[in-house]
Formats: structure tokens, C-alpha cells, sequence
């Protein structure tokens, strides 16, 4: 797939994300998404399901592989999506939530990774990225203060503080849940650091298969 057709893409499906949560969903599992390097290009496709509720690990999956689509701009989900399909083919617990470490609907087309992700599964996703896209105030220092990430003049996330006096994460709707429940399971995920246990133990585990 050439860039140009990659955008053609992101525009053909943009219009089938859905930024609302099923009343009924139920968020028991959770699965963290993560894609690492290495130096000569190999990657690692790594797949963390955990409980929700107790954050213990169910379930693992891991691709190796190596990149097939260049690092372009705003195309970050043609070089991750591919290998992270087939790992979430290889669970055994399907989750409720998929938890990507990138962009939503914080993106120059409003079609990043968990977008992507979310469209093409039919799973409910967020993105939760560790640098903004758009512009945002500062939340309050305590955990769970949050304002709003703004991008062209529109709401795109959120700027969410999920540990007292550390520095926010960025996290924005991807697919088939609204931005307060998108912001309520991240925080439920993070325990004692700044990121979701998700996202640390789905990178933890790419960076493993790669040493």
C-alpha cells in the first residue's frame, strides 16, 4: 500500500468509528497493545490481556516479525496494525477493551491506531498515548484531574493525570466507547505508575521476545 493509498484508506473508514459506549458494556477483560524495535528493524506484535478488576495477566500473545510499511506521519497504524491483528488471533480470552498505546481520535484525520483497531475488530477501544496531539492546560495535580486536549478548534481527547503530581497521559476515544468511559477505564488500569498496567506489561513483553 503506497502513503497515498493508506490515507485513502484512513478516509474510507474514519466515517464508521462510533464515539459511544454500549450502555451494557461490561469491561472485564482489558488487553494492552504495544509494538517494539529493535535496531535492525525486527519488531515484536506483544498482546497483554489482564482482569480489569484485579489486573492480574489471563492471557498473552506475541508476533515477531519485521516492518512493512515505512515510520510516515499520521500512518502509524499501517506499520502496527497488521502484526497486532494477528497476535489478537492468537488469544484464547477475547478482550472487552482494547487499550493502545497511540492515538484515537487525537489524529490529523481523526484516525489513528485505536480508531483503526477499533473499527476493523469490532471491539471497543482507547488510545493512550504519552505526548499530545493539540493543545491542552494543565489538569490539577491530584489523580484523575483531567481538561480537554484541543486540536483545529475541536475536542480530541483528554489530558488525564493518573497519578498525583505526575505528568498526564493523553488519552482519546478509538472506537465504540465515549471519551468519559475512555478516561474512567484507564484510570481503573493504572495502579502505581503513570501509565496502564496494560500498556507496561504488553511493552515489557514485546521487549523480552526481541533481547
Amino acid at each position: 500500500m503506497t502513503p497515498e493509498e493508506a490515507v485513502a484508506e484512513q478516509e474510507r473508514l474514519r466515517p464508521l468509528v462510533r464515539p459511544v459506549a454500549d450502555p451494557d458494556l461490561d469491561v472485564r477483560y482489558a488487553a494492552g497493545l504495544d509494538v517494539g524495535y529493535a535496531a535492525d528493524d525486527r519488531l515484536a506484535a506483544a498482546v497483554v490481556v489482564l482482569d480489569a478488576t484485579t489486573l492480574e495477566t489471563v492471557d498473552t500473545a506475541v508476533v515477531l516479525g519485521r516492518a512493512e510499511f515505512p515510520y510516515l506521519p499520521g500512518l502509524f497504524a499501517f506499520r502496527e496494525l497488521p502484526p497486532l491483528l494477528r497476535a489478537l488471533e492468537r488469544l484464547d480470552v477475547t478482550p472487552d477493551l482494547l487499550v493502545c498505546d497511540g492515538q484515537g481520535l487525537a489524529h490529523p484525520r481523526r484516525f489513528g491506531l485505536a480508531c483503526h483497531l477499533g473499527v476493523v475488530t469490532g471491539l471497543p477501544s482507547v488510545g493512550v498515548a504519552k505526548t499530545p496531539m493539540g493543545r491542552f492546560d494543565p489538569p490539577g495535580p491530584e489523580r484523575g484531574a483531567s481538561t480537554d486536549l484541543v486540536d483545529g478548534g475541536e475536542v480530541v481527547g483528554r489530558a488525564l493525570r493518573t497519578r498525583a503530581g505526575v505528568k498526564p497521559v493523553f488519552v482519546s476515544v478509538g472506537h465504540l466507547v465515549d471519551l468519559d468511559r475512555a478516561c474512567a477505564e484507564v484510570l481503573r488500569l493504572c495502579a502505581d505508575f503513570r501509565l496502564p498496567e496494560t500498556t507496561r506489561r504488553a511493552d515489557a513483553l514485546g521487549r523480552r521476545q526481541l533481547e
